[in-house]
């Protein structure tokens, strides 16, 4: 039986709290809100073995240095945009179309309704579905989950909370905030 291949976890501190990271030999494969043995579990039940970024392969560490790089210029104001290779493998496959539908529509600093996104979905009936897809974003920040808002703009749920949600489209609005704890 051929051995799983492996996931180096990290912990990145932000302006919004730590964010778990994990990252195979190709790509990251997580960025969330996930405390560690939450992130285990998630990335485990994706088929792939964790190991702690000490011990982690070469090309894992550079992928987790430069996300956690890329994740502090966007933070900073710095950048608008992730390059960082990312793998949704550990999203359900109506959340990865969920998620990866997110780009398009809704671009940096834009914002949209969980309705509108459904309907770009094709399924204009499901807001409530693409919620919970959005809700299990294995790429927080990097696949902006955080510009769905509710009806009238409401910031409704999101991974980290309220204020980090205020926090992210505060930043890409061109507000400014001091930090994203309430």
């Amino acid at each position: 039986m051929p051995t799983p291949p492996t996931a180096a976890l990290a912990s990145h501190d932000t302006p919004l709290g730590p964010l778990t990271l994990s990252a195979t030999d190709d790509a990251l494969v997580l960025c969330a809100f996930d405390d560690r043995e939450q992130a285990v579990a998630r990335i485990t039940r994706g088929g792939l073995t964790v190991v702690d970024a000490d011990v982690a392969a070469p090309a894992q560490l550079r992928i987790l240095e430069e996300a956690c790089r890329q994740l502090d210029a966007y933070l900073g104001g710095r950048s608008r945009s992730f390059t960082a290779p990312t793998d949704l493998r550990l999203a359900t496959p109506f959340s990865r179309a969920t998620v990866e539908r997110l780009d398009g529509l809704l671009p940096y600093g834009v914002t949209g309704t969980y309705a509108e996104l459904a309907a770009a979905l094709g399924r204009p009936r499901a807001a409530r579905a693409v919620g919970t897809a959005l809700g299990a974003n294995p790429l927080c920040v990097m696949l902006p989950c955080h510009r769905v808002v509710g009806a009238g703009g409401r910031l409704t749920g999101y991974a980290g909370g309220v204020a980090a949600k205020r926090f992210l489209l505060d930043l890409e609005s061109g507000r400014t905030t001091a930090s994203a704890s309430p």
